[in-house]
């Protein structure tokens, strides 16, 4: 499958969501998304509950996040 350019799907608009990174013509931000994915939402409920969320913008969420992190560093400390 070939990969999904984010930039298509994924807007930040200081309007929409004091300008979190949404899906473009939602105000579900990627936040949120990528909270529900954690929580245990498969793509199944997630576009049952969400109709306008597709696959290819949920594979632009997780575009999104992957590139996020390779462009930052993070380090995980111990726990104290």
């Amino acid at each position: 499958m070939p990969a999904i350019n984010w930039r298509d799907y994924i807007v930040s608009d200081p309007a929409i969501l004091g300008g979190k990174p949404a899906l473009k013509g939602t105000r579900l931000s990627v936040e949120f998304v990528l909270d529900l994915l954690a929580a245990g939402w498969d793509q199944t409920a997630l576009c049952d509950n969400y109709p306008n969320l597709t696959e290819d913008r949920l594979r632009a969420v997780l575009a999104y996040a992957a590139e996020i992190f390779r462009e930052e560093r993070f380090y995980l400390l111990p726990p104290t």
